[in-house]
């Protein structure tokens, strides 16, 4: 399960790149990455193959970003989710939140071993302030059935 510290942590960072932006507009990565630029976050849109996406210049892969950024969401298969943590680790990046459906057990352990600090299985849109909309709805049973991340007790 992840740990509350390790969101907070994430959030705290302003820099962010977010891969699984379509050019169609109507995929999540796109939400996470409109929502993410309306909340103050400074977010570039990883795409292989796309130089405009939401009206903001983007990049082919993590490795080709103009700065560094201080962490990576991805809204991606697994399978894409390696090769992207991968790149991220290599490019210095040391905090990776990995959307529901984007991590594989092999995913978590690439990331664990580079040291990265790792967010899986949680919506980015349920903790990233403020919560609107039906996230925020997701967030209260989330909570009320006891499954957001925790904070460790000693």
């Amino acid at each position: 399960m992840t740990e509350q510290a390790a969101v907070e942590a994430f959030l705290s960072q302003r820099r962010l790149a977010v891969v699984g932006v379509s050019r169609s507009g109507k995929k999540f990565g796109n939400l996470v990455y409109r929502a993410l630029k309306e909340r103050g976050f400074e977010v570039v849109a990883v795409h292989p193959q796309a130089e405009v996406l939401e009206g903001d210049r983007c990049v082919p892969s993590v490795a080709a970003l103009p700065h560094r950024v201080d962490g990576v969401v991805l809204v991606v298969p697994p399978a894409e989710s390696l090769r992207v943590v991968g790149e991220a680790a290599a490019a210095g990046i040391r905090r990776v939140w990995l959307q529901p459906g984007s991590f594989s057990p092999e995913v978590l352990r690439l990331a664990q071993a580079q040291g990265m600090s790792v967010v899986a299985g949680e919506c980015i849109m349920m903790h990233a302030r403020p919560v609107r909309s039906i996230h925020w709805v997701h967030r209260l049973v989330r909570k009320l059935l006891g499954k957001l991340p925790s904070s460790r007790q000693p």
